[in-house]
């Protein structure tokens, strides 16, 4: 069986991946501490999709290993690839010994072995747009799946929600990252979705949502601040003092709504 592999002779390039992208490092104990994991509804209905039983499965950003977790103690092997070391790092020390680990981000990957599903939790945003979608399907055998999800994690109190904009708005106008194509947030069909169904590699795109709430203390909340980008690339003193004057609107606990989006689609077979 091949083996995927990661160009530049055994140094990762870091092609198409942002600062913000690679802000995460430095954080991944936290991130591993903080960040939810995911339901295996998420499974359960990437199985569903696929029609039959998925035996090998590549992960795009695959970070400490959350959605790693979900798919490798079910069964499938999983090769997980991650271009921060320190997130890799973390990764290794959660997963199960059958998942395989590749220090490199999508646009390193050389075409070899293909899979019968690639997917990204959360990380999709991070890849380079150009050559986004022809990357994916050499990754995958013909009519197998891809499958991207994430979401927004938000203060389900309006009334807290707005109490901790205003203390975040001298720092940040906000913490969120805009649709990658500029999708409305009100629009149908959301990205990648939208790319999907324009792209010549992929058909039968489906949208659906996971409904989610998490219940928190107020300075876990803070802990997952501190593993967003939007943080991470504050400078050192403005982002301790936008973490000082959230902690101080924030009740005791806070009750977030956290929905999974999960988008699917299937490798078009080649002709």
């Amino acid at each position: 069986m091949g083996r995927i592999r990661a160009g530049g002779a055994g140094r990762v390039k870091m092609v198409g991946m942002s600062g913000r992208a690679l802000s995460f490092g430095v954080v991944a104990e936290a991130y591993e501490r903080f960040r939810p994991g995911y339901p295996v509804e998420l499974f359960d209905m990437v199985m569903a999709y696929a029609g039959h039983p998925v035996r090998t499965a590549l992960e795009i950003g695959a970070g400490t290993g959350k959605a790693t977790r979900l798919f490798a103690e079910r069964g499938v092997v999983v090769t997980a690839t991650e271009p921060d070391g320190a997130m890799l790092a973390e990764l290794r020390k959660h997963v199960p010994g059958n998942v395989r680990t590749v220090q490199a981000a999508l646009e390193d990957l050389r075409p070899g072995e293909r899979y019968g599903l690639v997917y990204a939790a959360a990380a999709l945003h991070w890849t380079n747009p150009e050559g986004r979608w022809s990357r994916i399907a050499a990754l995958l055998e013909p009519g197998a799946v891809f499958a991207s999800c994430g979401g927004p994690f938000r203060l389900a109190d309006p009334a807290v929600e707005e109490a901790v904009r205003a203390a975040r708005a001298p720092f940040l106008a906000s913490d969120e990252i805009p649709s990658p194509d500029g999708t409305p947030p009100g629009h149908d069909m959301q990205w990648p979705g939208t790319e999907l169904q324009r792209s010549e590699w992929f058909t039968g795109v489906q949208q659906s949502i996971l409904e989610r709430r998490l219940t928190m203390s107020a300075r876990d909340y803070v802990g997952h601040l501190s593993t967003v980008s939007a943080y991470l690339v504050l400078p050192t003193l403005e982002r301790e003092q936008v973490f000082s004057e959230i902690m101080q609107v924030l009740p005791d606990r806070v009750e977030m709504t956290a929905d999974i989006t999960v988008h699917l689609a299937r490798r078009r077979y080649e002709s």
